[in-house]
């Protein structure tokens, strides 16, 4: 790990010629989210980067921010297949159908959820007992794979181990933050 200008060692995957992505790495990444507008927000993200670089959808956050109605959760479960169409069609995101598609569905799944257990957050974080877990090593995880299973059955897409791993560590369940970086100690809230 290099020391950067500012005096700060962070991990190797913080693009330090992408000022978006260093922000994203101190600023949001592994802090824990309850908030379900930013879990629905993670997970629609996650779901697109699956076979992608997480940098090339965070440089497309905000066209995926105005297609999918600034991420509110009710009025993506009521897009219909004129906005697939209208979706598949638009350069600021990444275009993949059946992402798109997956995307629609899921926001259904994530509500339902959300509506059994009085908030997705609350789903979330039973996994872990409320606890955040410490693991900078693991693309997978029992913890991913039991997850991810639990989200297919309920009839989400394009929610793999790795993928939900992932989710895992953006939404601050995992802190995956290298023993180095000066976010590993970060103080949990």
């Amino acid at each position: 790990m290099t020391v950067w200008q500012d005096g700060k060692e962070r991990c190797f995957w913080a693009n330090p010629k992408n000022e978006r992505y260093v922000r994203y790495h101190d600023e949001e990444w592994g802090v824990p989210v309850h908030d379900d507008k930013k879990l629905f927000e993670l997970l629609l993200l996650e779901c697109f980067q699956a076979g992608l670089s997480w940098e090339c959808v965070l440089n497309k956050r905000e066209g995926f921010r105005q297609a999918f109605a600034g991420f509110d959760l009710d009025k993506v479960c009521a897009f219909t297949e004129a906005d697939v169409d209208r979706l598949a069609a638009n350069p600021a995101i990444i275009r993949h159908r059946r992402k798109i598609e997956a995307a629609i569905g899921n926001a259904r799944v994530f509500r339902k959820i959300a509506e059994e257990y009085g908030s997705f957050s609350k789903y979330l974080w039973q996994w872990t007992d409320g606890k955040v877990i410490y693991d900078h090593v693991s693309t997978t995880s029992p913890l991913s794979d039991a997850l991810s299973k639990d989200l297919k059955k309920r009839g989400m897409k394009f929610v793999g181990s790795t993928t939900i791993q992932s989710y895992l560590q953006a939404a601050g369940l995992i802190n995956a933050h290298l023993p180095e970086c000066f976010l590993y100690n970060r103080k949990e809230s």
